[in-house]
């Protein structure tokens, strides 16, 4: 992919987000994802099996979203050169989550500031796989916040990285990955085999991803708190805490966020009804607020933009 094609993609990103009326490949994957899950138990549900497809679904559907969507810019670019440039930046459009991260945020913030606990729960719920409907105005902040290192990393960062590697082709397969993960790769009863390479499979693709966005967050976070000693603060942070989240890719985001805003994330959740204590990452640090909502949303935009950058910089020099 080519640095042009790359701000193409980011810019219709920043301007249309993920319209609802446009053909997005991540819901045909989903439809893919869904049927088999269905269908797999139908043959057989004996642990073994289920570990075996899972597996093999882990390996295929991202190596077919590759192989497909590489098919697709060829024929279009055998048409005519800039048609296949043209489905190129739409396809590495569909990767980028920039915008619609920042929406939801904006819709949380919104709602706080109005006082609207219900709607604000509702809103969070949209963008955590946490119960909402309990949650105080620092529990929902707090949530928000995590969202938003989280995603800031697997819908920013990632699909950058990986259009730097490989083009729309290997940002659309690590896509497939990263919905194999949040559809199936949960330690419940369910799919604690059937999930189980989904899960490690998104553990390895984002393994330098996660990292990098740290990085990144806790530059930005200096920057728009104008205080360049919050990058010691962010540091230290994240090589203490870091580590310490069950997920050995989220905590570092979520920590490099922690220490930039001088807040305090983890602790007690709940899913499903299950109460969930995770490590707290900034410990020391005060609660979150709402208006460390807003100083979120603008690293969001701050990431954006100097991931971009760097990525497109190297793809010009390449």
């Amino acid at each position: 992919m080519m640095g042009g094609e790359l701000l193409a993609a980011a810019s219709l990103d920043a301007v249309a987000g993920d319209p609802r009326w446009f053909p997005h490949p991540v819901r045909g994957i989903g439809i893919v994802i869904r049927w088999c899950d269905n269908n797999i138990r139908k043959v057989s549900r004996h642990p073994s099996v289920l570990r075996a497809a899972g597996i093999v679904l882990a390996l295929s559907l991202p190596l077919g979203v590759f192989v497909l969507s590489r098919e697709v810019i060829a024929m279009a670019d055998g048409i005519v050169w800039w048609l296949g440039n043209l489905v190129s930046i739409a396809l590495a459009w569909t990767t980028l989550a920039a915008r619609d991260l920042w929406d939801h945020v904006q819709t949380v913030s919104e709602q706080l500031s109005r006082g609207n606990l219900p709607e604000a729960r509702r809103a969070v719920g949209m963008i955590v796989g946490r119960d909402t409907d309990q949650l105080s105005q620092e529990q929902l902040a707090r949530a928000t916040i995590e969202a938003v290192a989280e995603s800031t990393s697997d819908g920013i960062i990632a699909p950058l990285f990986y259009l730097a590697l490989g083009g729309a082709p290997l940002a659309l397969a690590y896509k497939a990955v990263n919905t194999l993960d949040s559809m199936i790769g949960h330690k419940n009863e369910r799919y604690v085999d059937f999930g189980w390479a989904s899960a490690r499979l998104d553990d390895l693709a984002n393994w330098i991803p996660a990292r990098l966005s740290a990085v990144l967050i806790m530059i930005v976070g200096a920057l728009v708190r104008g205080e360049s000693d919050r990058i010691r603060a962010g540091w230290h942070v994240l090589r203490r805490d870091g580590s310490r989240h069950p997920s050995p890719n989220s905590g570092w985001p979520e920590a490099a966020m922690a220490g930039s805003l001088g807040i305090q994330l983890g602790g007690m959740n709940v899913y499903h009804g299950v109460p969930s204590d995770r490590p707290v990452l900034g410990w020391g640090g005060r609660p979150p607020t709402p208006a460390d909502i807003n100083a979120a949303s603008r690293i969001i935009i701050g990431v954006s933009l100097l991931g971009l950058l760097v990525t497109a910089g190297m793809l010009w020099l390449v």
